[in-house]
């Protein structure tokens, strides 16, 4: 990670994951599983979390609004994405509300912490794994 990305990380309130993105942990997480069932699952890991509270849930379109009240508050979008049968894909963006510059790695480590979860509950298959699309837009 270079030294921009370093300066970009320190002076946000905003993280957000990502195919590509230069932390590996904050890389698209692909799960043995379906869209649904994880959205299930999702639902109830977040009942059990305290300070966690889910706004909407959109199953067509497969997003869940969460707002978080413990710790700093924050404003969360789960995207869960079928990508191939049995192969579902979760990215999460995370907005804290602070006054200052910076929200000091809390948004991050939310993220790190919801991952953690969700790993254990669900079947893990990797990070990144959109680029086994092919040109042509299919799988190899």
């Amino acid at each position: 990670m270079g030294l921009w990305e370093r300066i970009k990380r320190f002076f946000s309130t905003h993280t957000e994951t990502r195919e590509k993105h230069v932390d590996e942990k904050l890389r698209t997480h692909y799960y043995k599983s379906t869209k649904d069932k994880v959205i299930q699952d999702i639902q109830a890991l977040l009942g059990q979390q305290s300070g966690f509270t889910i706004s909407s849930i959109n199953e067509e379109h497969g997003e869940i609004i969460v707002n978080v009240k413990k710790g700093k508050k924050a404003f969360m979008v789960i995207t869960v994405i079928m990508v191939r049968p049995f192969r579902t894909a979760i990215d999460i963006s995370v907005n804290t509300e602070t006054i200052l510059f910076s929200d000091f790695g809390y948004s991050r480590k939310l993220i790190y912490h919801l991952y953690g979860e969700i790993n254990k509950r669900l079947q893990f298959v990797g990070t990144g794994l959109g680029d086994e699309l092919t040109s042509s837009g299919n799988y190899r």
